[in-house]
């Protein structure tokens, strides 16, 4: 039953926080050219083709355009998957508890922590 409920909850959490990222509060993203190590006042040729800010921004609006449509679909998928577990725990007595219960609430967790991280990754 603490599994149910510790499922039930993230869940609910993690469609929380998708909710606040798709209302367009997305977090900036972050420069993909790093400063370069060397000797002060030695320019450093960069190491590969040249890519303009333009692109770099247009690029880097798609990445999060990307993670976003995944973060949205993983928080539907985890709703559908809890919501069959809630459906299966009713049919369960307090005795018995189904291998597919236990099953469905690992795949759950998995996917909750899949999120988590590729939240942390915004």
């Amino acid at each position: 039953m603490k599994l149910l409920r510790a499922a039930v909850v993230g869940v609910v959490l993690l469609v929380a926080v998708s909710g606040t990222y798709s209302s367009g509060q997305l977090a900036q993203p972050f420069p993909s050219q790093q400063p370069t190590q060397g000797r002060p006042g030695v320019d450093v040729p960069p190491l590969g083709p040249s890519i303009s800010p333009e692109m770099q921004a247009q690029q880097a609006r798609s990445r999060n355009s990307d993670r976003q449509k995944q973060l949205v679909d993983d928080t539907n998928k985890l709703l559908v998957l809890a919501t069959q577990l809630k459906q299966d725990v009713d049919k369960t007595n307090k005795d018995v508890l189904s291998v597919d219960v236990i099953k469905k609430a690992d795949e759950i967790e998995k996917l909750a922590h899949s999120v988590k991280e590729r939240m942390k990754g915004l």
